[in-house]
Formats: C-alpha cells, structure tokens, sequence
C-alpha cells in the first residue's frame, strides 16, 4: 500500500516555530504543534563550538527544495550562510515554494518526473516522493556519520520511523526542536494592544468577551487613518483556511491539534473535528459576527498578500491566525512605529467550559529535510546535515558570530541592544544579511536541532527563546500589555504543558496515510466539501445557518466520511503502538 502524509497544520508551530521566511510548522499549527516538554536543562555535548570540524571542507554544491517560501534567502552570502560554507565546504543551490501551497505541485510534479534536488523539505509531501523511490533511508547513514544527530535525537529515534510496516528514516525533524519548552504563546485570538488600552485592558476568555472588545472599539472608531476599520479578518487562501477558518473551531471548544480529526485518547476513535457539536457553535459564532458586520466581508476572497496588506495598514482590530501567518503585515507595522497596532494574544474558547489545548505535548514529531536519490554523495550530505545539528552549528544558526551579532559575558551569551533592535523592528533585512531569524533563521529546517529550553555545554540556551530574551523583545505597548494581565508572557495567560497527558500518537499531520485505493479519493472529496460547505455556512443568513450546516455533514457522510474515519482510527491505534510500544487492539 502506497502512504502519504496529509497536508494539515497543527496551531505551533511550530510557533514561534516558524521561520522568519516562510511559514514552516508545529507548530502547533504550528505553533504548528503544542509539542512543548519539559525541557532539558543539562544537556551537556560533548562537542563544543570550537572543537567542531568538520572531516571535508572541499567545495561541494547540493540542490535544496523547500516547502516553505524564503523571500529573504541570500544565497548564502548572508553572514551564518559564509560560515557554514568555511566550515563545510558547502554551499545550496536552493529554490523554495513561492505560493500557498506548501510545496505541494511543485512536490507532485517531481515524484511523477523524477527530477528531485539533493536535499529536500517536502512538508507533508514526502511521502510522495517515498512512494516514487526517490528518498534515501538514512538509518544506516546516521549511525555511521552522524554523532551529533544521535546526539540530538536521542531517545526520540523511534518516532523518526516511517511506519511499523516500513521502519526506514527517510527525513529528519527539522520544523521543530527536540526536548522544546514553550515560553511564549504566539497563536490563539488576536487584539491590537492599542484597543486594549483604550478599553481598560477587558477580560478576553470567551468568544463572547472577544466579540465585545472588538465591537466596542468598532463603534468608537468607524475608521482607522481614514479607511473603514475592519474589527475581524480571516484568510481562507488555499490551506490557510486551515489556520485561521477551521482550526480555531476545535481550539476555542478544548480540544487539541489532530489536523482534521478529533482522537478520544481512550478509545484512539477518530472522527472528522467538525461532526463535535461544540464545533457546530463555533461556526455559529463566526455566522453571527459576520451577519453583526463584524467579520471582514472579504475573508474567503482576499489572497494572502491582500490580508498581510489590511494588518499592515492598522486598521485590522482582531485577527485569529498564528503569529508566523501574518508576521509580516506586523512587521510592516513595527517598521513603520506602530507598535500599539500590533498583537496580544488570548486563549478565547466557547464558554468558560472549556480550555485551550495549545500546549498539550505531542514530543518529537514533524516535517523534516531527506536526502534524496538524486545526491551523488550522500555521505557527504549527512555531515553537513550533522554539522549543523552539532553545538557550533546550532549556535551559529540561532545567536550568529561571536563578536559580531552577541558577546559573551561572564560566560553568557549577550545579544547587544543595536541587534535587538533590529531583530525586532527591521526583521527581513536583518535576516537577510545575516541569516538569522526566528527560530534560527533562514537554516531552520536545514538539520535536526535543540528545542527552547534546552541548555548546551556552556550552560547557555542553544537557542534565543528563553523568557529573559523573549521579554526584552516586546514593545513597548506589549509590556504594558502584558503588565495590566498580570504577565510576564502571552504564554502565562494560556493553560500550559503540565495541565495536560501527552498525546500518545504525537502531531498527527505528520502521520503517512494510503495514497492508494478508496482513503485518498474520500479525504479529497471531503475536504472539497469543507471548503466549500464552511464558508457557505458562514455567510448565510443566521436563520439558514442551521439547515447549511446539517446538509454540510450530511455531505461529508454520503462522501465516505465513515469509512475514511475507520481506516484513520487504525492508522492512530497503528502509530501509539510504533511510539510507545503498545499492543492497542
């Protein structure tokens, strides 16, 4: 049976997750994914940034594909970029995902030709790629060539498999960090912090106190700068539907990311999210909002640039969206010093019944760079990927060059005020002459990595997420945000790591399904309907919403939901079984 892995986002990702240039995962949804553990505080290499060499420095090129858009890619002529190549001897001919799609045609068209670059970060399609004989099984290169990955990985090694049918690695988790520890929430519902403000900073816990702050303000200020204020927008471009649409349905009515599915951790049964009636609620509410003239009349028209576009004018009041989804509309706002146009973020749910599951662990799972059978030297690909997962190599990717971009002071990295400033408030200039970002920078996803949290030899964080460094980064107006809710961070106003049980089948987006046979034409049908049935329901008449509803589901069931939610349901019990070694039934 041929597998894939469906295309969905988990709301972290890979949060704060995401790269500086493109959207990347986790997070839970990234934040792709809420995959924070505890943290590993004693990680104590045994190499270090100067003692790392890597064996061959001769000039080598390899092609790189990524998923995800780069608008800043340099060519590696930023300042991590010349580094890596001294040190390496390598440099990438890159091309990236330039739309919406994640990669997704441009992936297809190379499993069909068979024209693949060295290196790839396919996203959710490797698997067509895997299904094509076009990716290498790395299992036997990493345990000859690379220490620092195993390093890394550690005891994570099993969920890198591919299946229990198929035990191959065929990619490494690159869109997020090993041992991660949350320390900031950067999805969620989103306020501009200067509505809060003028407000008295309300209480934002229910959908109902959120829709109030925004209409309240709305009737205070009809127009921003001269254009129509718009108190709520959406994106619904190509699978940013996801984000924004359809994902929040379950986030605001206390269940986790499971891409399209609901999971009961009892029974492993999945089921389409959108058949809980609680979600049926939610939609409701984004019905209401819209027929109240509340909800951006445009959400399911614009395209991503034209969204990135309103945010940046300032006159966008409320968002629900992850921070990477429209970081750059926000940083046009911080450029610009509007900093009071920016966004706090809350954890709003249906009623206080419920509570926002961002931060249930998931552990190690999810999108990652392969090396495909087009390389002629993947031996030679290997060392550089376990370079850069060495100490050197991921202290160079996430703090930069000592002496240039931080200092070290009583044996603690320092990122000087001047580089702050401009990580903050010059973002994609600064990343695109030093390859630096957010998580790491434009080499994120080049190779496994440490998660926040995580400390290296010198007792320093391998990376710059860390609450000290995370609070100098806010605003002003974020401080004095934040202070009002008694925070120190937006992720103390969310229920955190310890409230919740680990999801014993980790990020389900990553999880392969059948390519062949009846599941892939049911999961096409299924979400054509989705996206055509959920905005229909949006924009009815509220006394219509009902009966376009019911149909919707109806729809979903006449399409083969059932018999696509039981091949699910064994592909969950299938997945706990290769992660945690039970027998489930």
């Amino acid at each position: 049976m041929k597998w894939t892995t469906p295309k969905t986002f988990a709301a972290l990702l890979l949060t704060s997750a995401l790269l500086v240039s493109g959207c990347g995962n986790s997070g839970n949804n990234d934040k792709n994914s809420a995959a924070g553990n505890t943290g590993n505080t004693g990680n104590k290499g045994n190499s270090s940034q100067t003692e790392q060499k890597a064996e061959d420095i001769s000039p080598i090129s390899f092609s790189f594909f990524g998923g995800d858009s780069s608008p800043n890619w340099n060519g590696m002529k930023d300042d991590v970029g010349k580094v890596i190549t001294e040190k390496t001897g390598v440099t990438l001919e890159a091309e990236f995902d330039v739309g919406a799609g994640g990669g997704e045609s441009k992936v297809a068209l190379m499993a069909a030709s068979g024209d693949v670059p060295d290196l790839i970060f396919a996203k959710g399609e490797l698997s067509k790629l895997i299904d094509a004989g076009l990716i290498v099984d790395m299992t036997d290169l990493i345990e000859e060539h690379a220490p620092n990955i195993k390093k890394v990985i550690g005891d994570n090694m099993n969920r890198l498999k591919y299946s229990n049918e198929d035990q191959a690695i065929y990619s490494l988790v690159t869109n997020m960090g090993v041992d991660n520890q949350y320390f900031d929430a950067t999805g969620g519902f989103e306020i501009q912090h200067r509505v809060l403000k003028e407000l008295g900073y309300p209480e934002v816990r229910t959908l109902q106190d959120y829709e109030k702050v925004l209409k309240d303000y709305y009737a205070l200020h009809p127009t921003i700068d001269g254009q129509p204020t718009i108190p709520l927008t959406l994106t619904a471009d190509d699978w940013r539907i996801m984000i924004t649409v359809t994902n929040p349905a379950f986030a605001a009515t206390g269940a986790p990311d499971d891409g399209e599915y609901f999971v009961d951790p009892t029974t492993y049964e999945a089921k389409l999210h959108y058949k809980r009636s609680e979600e049926k609620e939610y939609f409701r509410w984004l019905n209401h909002m819209y027929n109240e003239g509340l909800l951006d009349k445009d959400t399911f028209v614009q395209k991503e640039d034209q969204y990135k576009a309103k945010i940046a004018s300032g006159r966008v009041l409320g968002l629900i969206d992850q921070e990477w989804g429209y970081m750059d509309g926000e940083n046009a706002l911080k450029a610009a010093g509007k900093d009071d146009a920016t966004y706090a973020h809350f954890p709003v749910t249906l009623s206080e019944d419920y509570v926002d599951h961002s931060f249930q662990p998931a552990g190690i799972d999810g999108y990652g760079i392969a090396i495909t059978t087009a390389c002629k030297d993947p031996v030679r690909a290997i060392k550089f990927l376990d370079w850069l997962a060495s100490d050197e190599g991921q202290v160079l990717r996430n703090w930069g060059i000592e002496g240039k971009h931080y200092t070290v002071e009583n044996g603690k990295r320092v990122i000087p005020a001047e580089i702050t400033e401009r990580r903050m408030n010059d973002t994609a200039n600064f990343t695109k002459e030093t390859g630096l970002g957010n998580p790491a920078g434009l080499y994120a996803v080049m190779s496994a990595r440490y998660g926040d949290g995580v400390k290296d030899s010198t007792d320093n964080y391998y990376t710059i997420n860390f609450p000290e460094q995370i609070i100098e980064l806010y605003s002003d107006a974020e401080k004095e945000s934040l202070k009002a809710y008694n925070a120190t961070t937006w992720k103390d106003l969310f229920p955190q790591e310890s409230d919740f049980e680990a999801k014993e089948w980790g990020a389900l987006y990553n999880m392969p399904v059948p390519t062949d046979g009846d599941y892939q034409v049911i999961a096409k049908k299924t979400q054509d309907i989705v996206r055509k049935r959920i905005p229909e329901a949006i924009l009815a008449k509220t006394s219509d919403f009902d009966k376009i509803y019911d149909a919707f589901l109806a729809d979903l069931d006449k399409a083969g939901a059932v018999k696509m939610e039981a091949e699910y349901t064994e592909l969950v019990k299938a997945r706990v079984s290769l992660f945690t070694g039970k027998d489930i039934k």
